[in-house]
């Protein structure tokens, strides 16, 4: 069964969101793990593209978009079917994406603005209804 954490960042900018994405992401990838990134839409797909290029000068991360995947192990979308991925789910949108069940591991990550926080309070509730394993990790 799926295993769900909640990645509790201590400050209420919602913009850090996409930025602990790219770090959580890095760190799976480097430790073997095929890593899906799964934003609210587009353009917030495309800004996370870009800054997973540019988030670290020392290190390289290989990614795309699912619309140019080629066998990326990490790869970024916004509603699009996770291809063959089933590892790991990054979700940067605020509910739980319909197809979380196929991943091993959701990744969710929090920030305390009042948004992030209701919606992630609701989807906490969301998995723990449905029986999944939840974790709490404050960064």
């Amino acid at each position: 069964m799926t295993r769900v954490g909640f990645y509790v960042v201590s400050d209420g900018d919602a913009g850090r969101r996409p930025l602990i994405a790219c770090r959580l992401a890095h760190k799976a990838a480097g430790r073997g793990h095929r890593v899906f990134l799964h934003c609210a839409d587009e353009t917030q797909a495309r800004g996370l593209d870009e800054l997973l290029w540019n988030f670290r000068p020392d290190a390289f991360l290989p990614h795309a978009l699912v619309e140019d995947h080629r066998g990326e192990t990490v790869l970024i979308g916004w509603g699009q079917d996770p291809a063959d991925h089933d590892d790991l789910l990054i979700n940067l949108d605020l509910t739980p994406p319909p197809f979380f069940p196929r991943f091993h591991r959701v990744a969710e990550v929090v920030t305390r603005d009042e948004t992030s926080l209701q919606a992630l309070r609701a989807a906490w509730q969301f998995y723990r209804e449905r029986g999944y394993a939840l974790e709490k990790h404050d960064l």
